[in-house]
C-alpha cells in the first residue's frame, strides 16, 4: 500500500517537472533591449533585400528632346557649358527652356543660347497676367505673343498660378478656361506654336491628409503645397479640357500627364476626346513606372501623343526615365522618395513607341528643332 502511495507521488512529481519543463519550452525567449536611435516616419527607408537582374540606363537610347526645362540662358557661361556637357552624356540633344518670359527677357534669352551653342535650345515664352483687369487683356496679350513668336520664341508656356492664384480686379479667380484669355490659344494656333500647361497639381493634394493619403509624406514635408480649395482639383482639370476643346485649331501639351497619371483609362479617353491634347511626361515617371503592364499599354496606344520631359534639371534623376521607358527591370528605385514610396518597373517600350516619346513627337509638335540632330 505505501508502495503504491510511493510511486503515485512520484508520478505526480514527474507530471509537475515535465509540466514546468514544458512552460519553460513554450516561455517566449526575453526581448532585447532597444538600442536603436530614435526614428520618424519621415526618416524610414528600408533597403530592398530583392535581388533581381539590374540593367541601369545611364543614356537615352536616343537622342531625346527635353520639353519641360527651366533655365537661365544668362548664366554664366561656365555654368552653361557644364550644362551642355551633362546633356551630352544623356543624349539630350535639344532642351526646351519653358521660362523664356516676354519683351526684352525673352529677346536676351533666346539670342543668348544661340550665340553659345545654336540648335541646343528652343525657348517658350509666357504670358504677363499683370494687367488682366484691362478690357482689351487678351488682345494685348496675344499681340505680345507675337512680339515674342517674331523675336524667337517657339511654344507659351502657362504655368500653374493661372486657374489656381490669379485673380482679376474684382479680386475673383481667374479659371483656365475663362472667355478673356481665348485671343491668346487662338492665337498660339495661328503662329502654329504649341501651348504647354500645367494646371491644378495631384489630386492627392486636395485630400484629408490623413492615414490614407498617398501623398502624406511629400505634404508633411513640404506644407505649402496643400490645397483647401475651392477651386476643386476637378474643377481646374475640366477648366483646362474644357478651353482645349474650344481651341481645336491650338496645338495643346499638358503638363504632368494631366495629373491623370494614376488613372491611365481616364486619360486615355480623354485624348481619344480631345485630339488636339497631348501630354508631357515632366515629373511623373513614378506613375508609368508603378503600373508597369497597363502603362506599356497606353504608351502603346498613344505613342504619338506623349512627349519626354524631366522639369526640374537633376542629371542624375534622368537615367530612372530611361530605365522605366527602355529596360524590363524590376522593383527599382525612384529618386524621390516623398514623391513615390513605392518602387519602379521598366516597361520595355519597343523602339519606334521610344522614337517617338524621345524625338519624333517633338518635331512634330514644336517648330524650328534643328532635325539634323536626330536619326
Amino acid at each position: 500500500m505505501r508502495l503504491a502511495r510511493t510511486g503515485a507521488a512520484v508520478m505526480i512529481m514527474l507530471g509537475a517537472a515535465g509540466s514546468l519543463a514544458a512552460q519553460e519550452r513554450r516561455r517566449p525567449p526575453p526581448v532585447p533591449p532597444d538600442n536603436s536611435p530614435p526614428m520618424t516616419i519621415e526618416a524610414y527607408d528600408p533597403h530592398s533585400t530583392l535581388v533581381v537582374p539590374e540593367n541601369p540606363v545611364t543614356r537615352a537610347g536616343f537622342p531625346f528632346v527635353d520639353v519641360h526645362l527651366h533655365l537661365n540662358a544668362t548664366m554664366p557661361r561656365a555654368q552653361l557649358d557644364q550644362l551642355v556637357r551633362d546633356m551630352d552624356a544623356l543624349n539630350l540633344a535639344v532642351g526646351v527652356n519653358l521660362s523664356g518670359g516676354s519683351g526684352p527677357r525673352l529677346a536676351r534669352q533666346v539670342e543668348a543660347f544661340e550665340a553659345a551653342y545654336p540648335g541646343r535650345f528652343v525657348v517658350f515664352a509666357n504670358v504677363d497676367f499683370g494687367d488682366i483687369a484691362d478690357p482689351e487683356f487678351g488682345a494685348l496679350a496675344a499681340a505680345r505673343l507675337e512680339a515674342d513668336f517674331e523675336a524667337g520664341a517657339r511654344g507659351l508656356k502657362i504655368f500653374k498660378s493661372l486657374g489656381l492664384q490669379i485673380t482679376d480686379a474684382a479680386g475673383e479667380r481667374v479659371p483656365v478656361d475663362d472667355p478673356r484669355l481665348d485671343p491668346i490659344w487662338a492665337r498660339a494656333g495661328e503662329l502654329g506654336i504649341p501651348v504647354l500647361i500645367h494646371s491644378a497639381d495631384p489630386a492627392e493634394f486636395w485630400e484629408p491628409m490623413d492615414e490614407n493619403n498617398e501623398r502624406w509624406l511629400e505634404l508633411r514635408l513640404r506644407p505649402r503645397r496643400r490645397q483647401t480649395g475651392p477651386p476643386s482639383f476637378e474643377q481646374v482639370l475640366g477648366e483646362q479640357l474644357n478651353m482645349f476643346r474650344r481651341h481645336p485649331e491650338t496645338t495643346f501639351i499638358a503638363a504632368h500627364l494631366a495629373w491623370l497619371g494614376h488613372d491611365l483609362g481616364r486619360l486615355g479617353r480623354t485624348l481619344d476626346e480631345i485630339p488636339n491634347m497631348n501630354v508631357g511626361l515632366g515629373a511623373v515617371i513614378y506613375e508609368p513606372g508603378r503600373q508597369p503592364r497597363f502603362a506599356r499599354e497606353f504608351f502603346i496606344n498613344y505613342q504619338d501623343r506623349i512627349l519626354m520631359g524631366k522639369d526640374s534639371w537633376a542629371p542624375d534623376e534622368y537615367p530612372t526615365y530611361f530605365r522605366v521607358l527602355e529596360s524590363s527591370d524590376e522593383y527599382f528605385p525612384y529618386y524621390r522618395k516623398y514623391h513615390a514610396f513605392w518602387r519602379m518597373y521598366g516597361l520595355d517600350l519597343p523602339d519606334e513607341v521610344l522614337r517617338k516619346v524621345y524625338f519624333e513627337n517633338a518635331l512634330r509638335i514644336i517648330p524650328d528643332i534643328d532635325r539634323s540632330r536626330f536619326p
